[in-house]
């Protein structure tokens, strides 16, 4: 979806933002993957457990260390100016490149989920993803994770544009407005949810996990579903669908929920 150009109504339509969030699975899959062939490396997420030269007073993991050092070279290239782009640690440098101009799309908010994502990133997914043990490949390890964390952020944060998206059917805006008046989170999350559209999510995860993690040689075919193709995949599908399920929809629910309970905030809303 391209938010520097064109018409903001047609940027926001819940078509194409399904069509941004379905390449975003292939991304995440494929880091995961990526990830996964390094073992867990624990010693990357132990604050302390670095030294860094020129930077003493930093206590945090190398794993921080490294994010914040990529990030300041991002935020120089205006990567956080964008609407859809959170960091993850701070504070930053100022781009060195002149502005874009974002068509409002959003309305203004202070949404920024990124230690929620850090924290079961490293508690829940890396166990489960990586075998126990430490490879000393360190360094590519943490890039590996750093590439994970980017793409899960950008996927949970683009519920605010999702939230934004349902908010403007003229058929639900009453009861969302009525339900925001009334800080009602759970009546607001249950508007904004559809099972059905969950279920095939899952689904689509499942197979894309198993067709993306096989091991293909010239002699092979990709297959799909069948129980026998499972040694030869690098993933566990199931780390997968469980981090959809467990951590990334929810996520993005409580993304959306807290993003329309600001939404009357703005001083230029007229839907009173």
């Amino acid at each position: 979806m391209n938010l520097v150009t064109g018409n903001p109504s047609e940027a926001i339509s819940l078509d194409k933002l399904r069509n941004v969030l379905i390449r975003l699975e292939d991304t995440i899959i494929f880091a995961l993957i990526e990830r996964s062939q390094f073992a867990h490396n624990d010693i990357i997420y132990k604050p302390g457990a670095y030294k860094y030269e020129g930077n003493e007073e930093f206590s945090g993991s190398f794993l921080e260390y490294f994010l914040w050092e990529i990030e300041k070279v991002h935020a120089k290239a205006r990567r956080y100016q964008s609407p859809d782009e959170y960091p993850f640690m701070g504070p930053l440098p100022d781009p060195i490149i002149p502005p874009l101009e974002y068509p409002r799309i959003l309305k203004p908010n202070n949404i920024n989920v990124n230690s929620k994502i850090m924290e079961f990133y490293i508690k829940h997914i890396i166990p489960s993803l990586c075998v126990p043990g430490d490879d000393m490949n360190h360094g590519s390890a943490t890039t590996k994770d750093i590439d994970c964390l980017q793409a899960l952020s950008h996927r949970i944060h683009y519920g605010k544009f999702v939230a934004e998206a349902k908010f403007q059917d003229p058929n639900l805006q009453p009861k969302y407005i009525e339900y925001i008046k009334a800080e009602d989170r759970k009546a607001i999350e249950n508007l904004l949810t559809n099972k059905k559209v969950e279920e095939a999510l899952l689904k689509r995860l499942r197979r894309k996990a198993l067709t993306y993690g096989q091991d293909i040689t010239e002699s092979d075919s990709i297959v799909g579903d069948n129980d026998h193709i499972h040694k030869h995949l690098k993933i566990d599908v199931n780390v997968v669908v469980e981090l959809y399920e467990k951590w990334v929809i929810p996520l993005t629910k409580e993304v959306e929920v807290e993003y329309l309970l600001q939404r009357l905030d703005d001083p230029l809303e007229d839907t009173e």
